[in-house]
């Protein structure tokens, strides 16, 4: 009961931080936490096709503020973390798949098989750019979700931006969008205002049991 009742505590201190303390730097330690988190998250067939970059850099998030819809978070955070979806690394050809599926020491009979069927169940995934970016994006909200909850645990503030001009994003970070395209801005620090009320759904009209 201990535990469950730690959780919850941690989702209530969490709430998506408008603004943050400037003042306030989170410790590299800290930091290192919250994105190894984001490492040990499950995927799709375990590919981990995400990138994140840390932004810390000022004049960087000045020139990317205004992009995001002029948001605060993207200042005033201590850290800013791209979250990236990757494109080419889930094509079979890029040969990125076979390397991620040789780690379980697979038979190559096995292998083969696994990347078959692999190419068989996302055969119209895999055909576009576009349906891959939709598809490895929802993975990294599985990591993203998981880094705030964790920021939450050691009291670190987040808030999920998905409001941002992508395009012009990714020209400014220099991305090769082949390769990595933007899915999420996840800024952290500590924020500066008392949080507002939790508002929520009920669990009833959120959950519906089926027997």
């Amino acid at each position: 009961m201990r535990k469950k009742e730690e959780f919850l505590k941690i989702m209530n201190f969490r709430h998506a931080c408008k603004v943050f303390d400037e003042t306030k730097k989170i410790n590299d330690e800290d930091m290192h936490y919250i994105l190894e988190v984001a490492r040990k998250s499950p995927s799709s067939f375990g590919m981990e096709a995400w990138k994140f970059l840390v932004i810390t850099n000022d004049a960087l998030r000045e020139k990317l503020r205004p992009l995001c819809w002029d948001q605060a978070q993207i200042t005033t955070c201590s850290h800013l973390v791209v979250v990236l979806a990757g494109i080419e690394s889930l094509k079979v050809e890029s040969g990125a798949v076979g390397s991620q599926l040789m780690r379980r020491n697979l038979a190559q009979e096995k292998l083969d098989a696994y990347i078959g069927l692999y190419s068989s169940h996302l055969s119209d995934v895999l055909n576009d750019d576009d349906k891959i970016y939709q598809w490895s994006a929802r993975q990294t909200y599985i990591a993203a979700a998981n880094m705030m909850s964790a920021a939450a645990a050691i009291e670190v503030d987040s808030c999920p931006i998905e409001g941002f001009e992508k395009e012009k994003v990714e020209k400014v970070l220099e991305l090769d969008t082949t390769k990595y395209q933007v899915s999420m801005m996840l800024p952290f620090g500590y924020r500066i205002n008392e949080q507002p009320k939790q508002l929520r759904s009920s669990f009833e009209s959120v959950v519906e049991f089926i027997k």
